[in-house]
């Protein structure tokens, strides 16, 4: 995808974005994955997840240089907020477990290029300066998406769904990654397939999915959001419905599926 094809409300940012990091590191390529390549981008309520491929390794000051540009776009454009971007020095590309410099929620940190993101980049980037990615960042093997799909279920989430963790679950944010995450990890681990936000709210209710909670998530994401429930007795039955189902879903996973480590033999350096 070009850039002259994005959505209208994300250009303006995005060109500025180009223009920002490029007077201060030496861009090579910038590319979008996730919904905004996949053509599920809502406007407000999607991340804007990009990989910039630059010249060299990061120093202290350009680091510095780059968090100001975030800092500036986040404080000036609304859309800036929810703007996720890993840094890949030229060189290192070929390294898929190497961390990279990356802006998210708000902070610099440092992690890989996961496998679903390079996955969704080798189906269809949206680029958004230089070449597109084929060839500069490494295959993914169905072999490695569905080992980090299911190490993501059972290392991250299931201690998640926990009860000692229930209050998370009475925040929006919770329930719909939770909710979606285990949909479009389903998909991928039954068959091999990365699937939109949209997708996985149809996969849901195919799964058997608390209907009311589907439509509660499908209401704040395509529509207007649902009147919040005063009494708050919704939330509430949201979030134990919520977590529950994710729960049960992911240790049923393995039935379905098989474990990680009967994908291993006992020479298997993944081991």
């Amino acid at each position: 995808m070009p850039m002259s094809d994005l959505p209208a409300e994300v250009k303006p940012l995005l060109d500025r974005f180009v223009a920002d990091i490029g007077g201060v590191v030496p861009l090579v390529a910038l590319w979008a994955h996730g919904s905004l390549a996949l053509g599920d981008y809502q406007a407000g309520r999607s991340d804007l997840d990009l990989v910039a491929l630059v010249g060299t390794g990061l120093d202290p000051g350009q680091q510095e240089g780059l968090r100001a540009v975030h800092g500036r776009l986040a404080t000036g454009h609304p859309l800036a907020r929810t703007l996720h971007c890993t840094y890949v020095p030229r060189g290192a590309e070929s390294d898929a477990a190497r961390e990279h410099p990356t802006w998210a929620h708000g902070e610099w940190f440092e992690r890989p290029v996961s496998p679903v993101s390079r996955r969704e980049l080798s189906l269809g980037a949206a680029v958004l300066s230089g070449p597109p990615p084929a060839g500069l960042l490494p295959a993914v093997s169905d072999r490695e998406l569905t080992g980090f799909v299911r190490s993501e279920l059972e290392d991250y989430w299931l201690p998640v769904t926990a009860d000692a963790k229930a209050e998370l679950w009475l925040r929006d944010v919770w329930v719909d990654l939770g909710m979606l995450t285990f949909a479009r990890a389903t998909v991928t681990l039954r068959d091999g397939r990365l699937i939109t936000k949209g997708e996985a709210l149809d996969e849901l209710l195919f799964l058997g999915a608390p209907v009311a909670v589907v439509e509660d998530i499908r209401g704040r994401r395509y529509g207007t959001a649902l009147p919040e429930d005063p009494s708050g007795d919704w939330r509430a039955r949201r979030a134990l419905l919520a977590r529950e189902f994710v729960r049960a879903g992911i240790t049923g996973l393995p039935a379905r599926h098989g474990s990680r480590s009967a994908d291993l033999s006992p020479d298997d350096p993944a081991r």
